[in-house]
């Protein structure tokens, strides 16, 4: 496999596109001449932790940095870094907690706007982790962000699985994912999943949200909850569609809206969500096929805290429960899952040692963006391109020509030794900007985990070089 040197980075970078292996250099931009040749360059590192990014109206990268509490407006030609505000009363974590989801108004820089800037981060509500949704106004004299102001407050939140994207649809709602928090699982595992739990209009009298984990939530720009949202037994709420794990990619391509959802040890998804969907977690995960998955509730265990968790080989004592055994009128099976293994799958491999779940059967999917089908890269037209945190890759997925479903396989590109966190396409189509995590595993060239990320904390620009 030829290597992607970047000189003066003291970074390298192995890639492959369309299966075909290239180089370049960011001093020479060297290429290897093939049907669809691909340039790369860092445009910019030293980020703390960047999670969401959007191509703003100004021709700039506006991106949060999750651990650095900011959200930046970055020039996608240099790399300049600009801050826009440092939020003050930000929780911040090592892997979940801090600045997460970024949406400007629809409006944004047009004439007479308001200017408002969305933006979703956790905080600590006395003793309680929670997360907010604000507003910020934007001054573009200045280029800065001020006038705070919440829009929705009390949002579940924890060390573990918060979702936190958040985007406006062209309804002019906003759309925020809010992930299980991971219960059942890890330090969380004596705690109860409760991603089927709606919320009771007495809750909702209190301003007690606290139903609405694994949920994605639809709002209005103030926070109220939309006239036309769903009624979902007997009972209207911010709440679009339940039954998630993970949500952490949002994209509307026209009206249909995609997200990307991780996984338990297995199946991953790809969702359509629909107004009062039911997306089975935790009885299912991936389709209702009774394949590798079981829901073991360790929560009801007899002496929880006594009983050593494992999510492949339940001990005995915990409650287990097939797919099949669960049903309801309103669920909807994923439209793709990273990926679906038969029932007896071990789950084991040697060679991966103390990082074993990295080898499981998943990509970890953290964002999800639309390549348009009149797009420069023709291979590329009319995809979702799904990031992956596990295997450092893009995973395209085409789409039928009416864009409300998926068609064919999926592709794997731009692999390198990093966690990929967000990506977005460029106005032109030519690049793909691709922001990167600070640490934790991946898989490195030879599909082996590693805590060795060759860019940590940067934006890897993918240009396609071809015509």
């Amino acid at each position: 496999m030829n290597k992607l040197s970047l000189i003066g980075q003291a970074v390298a970078l192995s890639i492959a596109a369309c299966g075909i292996s290239y180089a370049a250099d960011s001093a020479a931009q060297s290429k290897v001449q093939i049907a669809e040749p691909f340039a790369a360059h860092v445009l910019v590192s030293g980020l703390d932790a960047p999670w969401d990014m959007v191509w703003a109206p100004d021709g700039y990268l506006w991106v949060t940095e999750r651990k650095g509490a900011t959200i930046d407006r970055i020039d996608p030609k240099s790399g300049k870094k600009q801050v826009l505000v440092k939020i003050a009363d930000v929780k911040i974590g090592p892997q979940h907690e801090g600045v997460l989801g970024l949406a400007l108004s629809p409006d944004f820089l047009k004439s007479d706007s308001k200017n408002y800037v969305y933006a979703a981060y956790t905080y600590m509500n006395g003793d309680s982790e929670r997360a907010k949704i604000v507003r910020f106004e934007y001054d573009p004299k200045a280029h800065t962000l001020g006038n705070q102001q919440d829009v929705l407050a009390g949002i579940p939140a924890g060390s573990d699985h918060n979702g936190g994207r958040l985007r406006f649809g062209p309804d002019g709602k906003l759309y925020y994912t809010i992930g299980e928090q991971g219960h059942n699982q890890g330090k969380h595992v004596c705690e109860p999943i409760e991603a089927q739990r709606l919320p009771t209009s007495a809750e909702l009298e209190k301003k007690d949200y606290s139903a609405y984990v694994g949920k994605v939530l639809r709002l209005n720009s103030d926070g109220s909850i939309p006239d036309d949202n769903p009624v979902i037994e007997g009972v209207k709420s911010h709440l679009f569609t339940y039954g998630h794990r993970n949500p952490q990619g949002l994209v509307f391509v026209g009206d249909t809206l995609y997200s990307s959802e991780q996984g338990p040890s297995s199946d991953d998804e790809l969702n359509i969500l629909q107004a009062g969907g039911n997306y089975g977690w935790p009885h299912v995960a991936g389709y209702r096929d009774d394949q590798a998955y079981v829901y073991a509730n360790y929560s009801k265990a007899k002496d929880c805290e006594s009983v050593k968790y494992d999510p492949n080989h339940i001990p005995d004592g915990v409650p287990v429960q097939k797919e099949t055994d669960w049903n309801a009128p309103n669920f909807k099976p994923p439209v793709k899952t990273f990926f679906t293994v038969p029932q007896g799958y071990t789950y084991s491999d040697a060679s991966c040692g103390d990082s074993f779940y990295m080898c499981w059967p998943t990509i970890a999917p953290s964002s999800v963006a639309y390549y348009p089908k009149d797009g420069v890269i023709k291979s590329f037209r009319n995809s979702l391109l799904i990031t992956s945190l596990k295997n450092g890759a893009i995973y395209r997925v085409l789409l039928n020509d009416d864009t409300k479903n998926v068609q064919g396989d999926v592709a794997k590109e731009f692999h390198t030794t990093n966690r990929y966190r967000m990506a977005v396409v460029s106005p032109d189509t030519r690049k793909i900007y691709v922001a990167t995590d600070n640490f934790n595993g991946a898989m490195d060239e030879s599909n082996k985990p590693t805590q060795n990320l060759a860019n940590p904390g940067s934006i890897i620009v993918f240009e396609y070089t071809g015509k």
